[in-house]
């Protein structure tokens, strides 16, 4: 049996999240509702990005039956990184090398996408999986009504390529691209204006300098740090109508595992909305807790 959720942020649904075949999905109708949902408020409904895609044992980083298996659990926003091969084709790795997550070896701009094929990934073991390398226009057709993506553009990789294939793929709905300073922010804005950014912002001054620029605040999504969010830049972003972000992989996740779980509680609670993490599932059940608490409707 289908059982249908509906998020409910300022008093209006503004997406659907479906549990179908143990899959939670988001999915949202239109483009000013995909913008709404990431709007702050007193009452935001919180949601994990699972980095690289929720990677685990027998499922690689950057790959769609990865990003499955992590949204069996919860729904969740799909970190995923962009490279370009020899032949610019864009596919999915994070490393400039295709040791680490590869049967390969080399750097992957030295290979066209015909020659990555006869490659496997591996998972974070190092175990060799099934699964090969796949593309941006396979990723982003997979996602459609089931995830959001934050596109992580690696070194090289032209925004121009990325915004052409979230264009070429209708995208526009579940997409953000991740930009890393204000001049990337501007490029992207530039290239697409209605299109969502995850801009790197600490406070008022980053956001003024990328409104300068002609980024729009209703456009960004704010990412704060890696640390414990700073309550006057909360306030600030509310202030401004801008979602944030908080990255705890790294000495967060380290922290929580050694001190529990519920400083992603507590992360929530000063106002994060989206949490990107190592550890997609236990980060989710704290925001449940949120969810619980705040008694938000889904």
């Amino acid at each position: 049996m289908k059982k249908i959720f509906v998020f409910v942020v300022a008093l209006c649904s503004v997406c659907s999240v479906t549990a179908q075949d143990k899959l939670h999905t988001l999915e949202f109708k239109n483009n000013d509702s995909f913008k709404s949902f990431f709007r702050a408020s007193s009452n935001f409904y919180p949601v994990v990005s699972a980095h690289r895609g929720g990677p685990t044992v027998g499922f690689p980083e950057n790959c769609t039956a990865t990003f499955e298996n992590a949204i069996q659990y919860n729904p969740a926003i799909i970190e995923t990184d962009i490279a370009l091969t020899k032949d610019s084709v864009l596919v999915m790795m994070h490393d400039n090398t295709l040791d680490r997550t590869t049967t390969g070896t080399g750097n992957i701009n030295e290979y066209t996408y015909e020659e990555l094929q006869a490659l496997f990934l591996e998972d974070n073991e190092g175990n060799r999986t099934s699964y090969k390398i796949e593309t941006l226009d396979e990723v982003l057709q997979w996602g459609k009504g089931k995830v959001v993506y934050t596109l992580d553009v690696k070194r090289g990789v032209p925004f121009k390529m990325v915004v052409d294939a979230v264009r070429r793929n209708n995208a526009e709905n579940y997409s953000i691209i991740i930009t890393y300073n204000a001049n990337q922010a501007a490029e992207v804005a530039t290239l697409a204006p209605d299109l969502m950014l995850s801009v790197s912002a600490r406070g008022k001054e980053d956001v003024e300098r990328m409104e300068n620029l002609g980024v729009k605040a209703e456009n960004m999504v704010a990412f704060v740090g890696t640390s414990f969010p700073k309550p006057e830049v909360m306030d600030y972003m509310k202030l401004k109508g801008i979602t944030c972000i908080s990255g705890t992989m790294g000495n967060l996740d380290k922290s929580a595992i050694a001190n529990g779980d519920k400083i992603y509680l507590d992360i929530v609670k000063a106002g994060v909305m989206i949490i990107s993490t190592d550890r997609p599932v236990e980060v989710a059940k704290q925001m449940e807790i949120y969810i619980k608490e705040n008694k938000l409707k889904r």
